[in-house]
Order: structure tokens, then sequence, then C-alpha cells
């Protein structure tokens, strides 16, 4: 896999020759980096409580509030029966996941809110604590994913 083959990469839009792919292609270990850490967060080989496809719809979910069409449109192929909750007026209570999704939408748009009482809510739903990290783990790494898809996307229209 080349660094042009990276969801962050694809998802920028970006073309695979110019400027910006110039600057890119010197920070290729980083793009390989940042894709060994989506597959990490979303694909592990211990999920803990939390399925891969329960992963991709969280995934997709905060893409969409974080209004990246593109990079939520990615997350939601591997949503399966979870792509419901990348509509923002889901709750996740028919699935089960309201203090789950709760908890996600806080930890994405408020995150210096979080606190003690958020934790205890998961853990008294029996979420386990290393479950509660996996979901605090994929939310930051959305929020740097969703990062430099904006920077780069900001490079490419300051070179055009």
């Amino acid at each position: 896999m080349t660094y042009t083959d990276t969801t962050t990469f694809t998802i920028a839009g970006l073309p695979e020759s110019g400027s910006v792919a110039d600057a890119v292609a010197t920070r290729a270990k980083i793009f390989a980096m940042t894709q060994a850490a989506e597959e990490a967060v979303l694909r592990p080989q211990d999920c803990g409580a939390f399925s891969h496809a329960l992963r991709a719809g969280l995934a997709a979910r905060v893409a969409q509030q974080a209004k990246d069409e593109a990079l939520a449109q990615h997350y939601l192929k591997g949503a399966g029966e979870y792509a419901n909750l990348t509509d923002l007026a889901e709750t996740g209570a028919g699935q089960g996941l309201r203090t789950v999704v709760t908890f996600v939408d806080k930890v994405a748009n408020q995150t210096r809110d979080i606190s003690a009482e958020d934790i205890a809510g998961l853990q008294a739903e029996g979420v386990a604590d290393a479950d509660i990290v996996r979901l605090c783990e994929l939310v930051a790494f959305l929020a740097y994913q969703i990062r430099v898809i904006s920077g780069l996307r900001l490079m490419q229209g300051a070179a055009a």
C-alpha cells in the first residue's frame, strides 16, 4: 500500500501529482501510520464489546457530525446493521446503544465537558473500562483524521 491508497489521502480527494501531492509524498510514513491507526481502532483483532460494524457506524456518525460526507460514506460501507447511526437524530435506543451513542456524541463534540458521571453511566450499563477506552480511542482517531483531511483539502484549494 502506498500513501495514495490510504483512506486519508483518498477521502481528501487529492490528485496523485502536483504540489500538494509532492508535499504529502514527503510525509508518506505519516500516512502509512495513520492508516495503521485506522485499522487498529476500526478493525482491531480484539473488538471487546464493540463489533467492527458498530465501530464503523459510530465513525460514520462522528464524520457526519463534522460535516464530512465523504468520510461518513466511507465508514458507512462497513456499518451494516448500525448504518442508522449516521442519522444524527438517531439515539441508538432501539439497539440498546443510547448511552454509548450519547457518550460518543459528547466525546466528539464537547470533549472538555466529559465528567466522571459520563463514565459512570457507561459502567452502569455494563460497559467495561477497556471498552470505554476503546470508544475514546475511536473518537480521538476520528478527530485527528478529520483535521488532517480538512487540512489537505485546504492545501489543495490554496494550490489551485
